[in-house]
């Protein structure tokens, strides 16, 4: 016999007869022995045939997840994304195929990522850098740095925000409005920039514009975008940012997509603000509202941040059920996968465009009014204020 071939007459009667009754549940899962790879494969093949544990599984597992229920045709689907992604280009390669692809249908958003997807929109261009540098010398030499990516301070932050600032000063922001339609009017700007300069879907505000997408903002006075309307209201710019109209036109699209018969995803790119923003939706339902509801139905999370620090942005579903913001009957199609976005978000973006058509557009945008009119209808009817 082969060294190391198991005889079980060498096991000792105690383990042998050793009762194990949930031992072939345990191992029913797949055997680990995947095939060498050739560097021919299909990258779906390769993450279905090699992810097969710790964070690579947890990302082939999303992805299934994402690709296989959240995108059903009765599932809504809305997307946080945290950090500087679209000036790492994740704008043009990654967002902006999911909302052409009607997978994503609401999406919250970091101010930072809509302010710097303009550059994009109006054909300023940002570089492939190096972390190893001089801050100093960028500074003198009219560099900003984000990581490892360069832009220019005169001709690409300053370029931006000149016009910027002559958009927003257009009568039709002249009133208070939500960041949902701030950025809709910003989007058909961005779109028309687009067509001048030819540069088609590059940029997440015109996609979202043109397929009626809403994106909205929880901290609207964090970024240079909010920067600059706190400017101009000095001039006396009459544009006021109403955030409680985002809480609730946010809570209405989760309401509409339990009450149409259908199912709520949450697809979480890192953490932070827009996480919790996304996630507040139920307890918002719940909590405040008073109306009954048990927690979104499918929960995905890319993210760099750990759980034992007590932050949000890498606190668990296990721990969002507690408040209500996750069913927990729904926990194994709660996920979360620890790596870095950059390299999980353009995998699973491609892993789904290539396992599953396109989804119809559902226009949230167009349809605000009357889901806003309907959770309400249904505030009222379960108030107890």
């Amino acid at each position: 016999m082969p060294r190391g071939r198991r005889d079980l007459s060498e096991v000792p009667d105690w383990l042998r007869d050793r009762k194990c009754p949930h031992k072939a549940k345990y191992m029913s899962g797949r055997r680990i022995m995947p095939a060498g790879i050739t560097g021919k494969e299909k990258l779906t093949a390769l993450m279905d045939g090699t992810f097969l544990a710790y964070n690579a599984a947890r990302l082939r597992q999303g992805c299934k997840l994402f690709t296989n229920k959240m995108l059903a045709p009765d599932t809504v689907v809305g997307m946080s994304l945290a950090g500087a992604l679209t000036p790492a280009g994740l704008g043009c390669a990654a967002i902006v195929p999911l909302i052409k692809a009607g997978f994503v249908d609401w999406i919250v958003a970091t101010g930072a990522n809509m302010y710097h997807d303009l550059h994009f929109a109006f054909n300023m261009p940002l570089h492939v850098g190096s972390h190893l540098v001089d801050d100093t010398d960028l500074r003198r030499n009219d560099v900003v740095r984000i990581y490892d990516v360069f832009l220019g301070y005169t001709d690409c932050l300053m370029a931006t925000d000149r016009i910027l600032r002559s958009m927003i000063v257009q009568p039709e922001f002249q009133r208070e409005m939500g960041t949902a339609e701030f950025y809709h009017l910003l989007g058909r700007y961005a779109a028309e920039w687009e067509k001048e300069t030819g540069n088609k879907d590059v940029s997440v505000l015109a996609a979202a514009y043109r397929a009626g997408v809403p994106i909205h903002t929880s901290s609207p006075g964090d970024s240079t975008i909010g920067m600059i309307v706190a400017g101009l209201e000095l001039k006396g710019l009459r544009l006021r940012i109403n955030p409680s109209i985002d809480v609730n036109e946010t809570t209405s699209y989760v309401l509409h997509a339990k009450r149409s018969g259908g199912k709520s995803a949450v697809l979480l790119i890192g953490g932070g603000s827009p996480k919790n923003f996304t996630l507040q939706t139920e307890p918002q339902i719940q909590e405040v509202l008073m109306i009954k509801e048990l927690g979104q139905d499918y929960f995905f999370q890319i993210t760099d941040a750990r759980p034992d620090t007590g932050g949000l942005s890498g606190a668990t579903p296990h721990e969002a059920v507690s408040w209500g913001k996750v069913d927990p009957e729904k926990l194994p199609d709660a996920l979360v996968c620890y790596t870095d976005v950059t390299i999980a978000l353009p995998m699973l973006v491609h892993y789904a465009l290539a396992k599953h058509p396109r989804r119809k557009l559902r226009h949230l945008y167009d349809r605000r009014a009357r889901l806003l009119e309907d959770l309400t209808r249904e505030f009222f009817a379960h108030s107890h204020y």
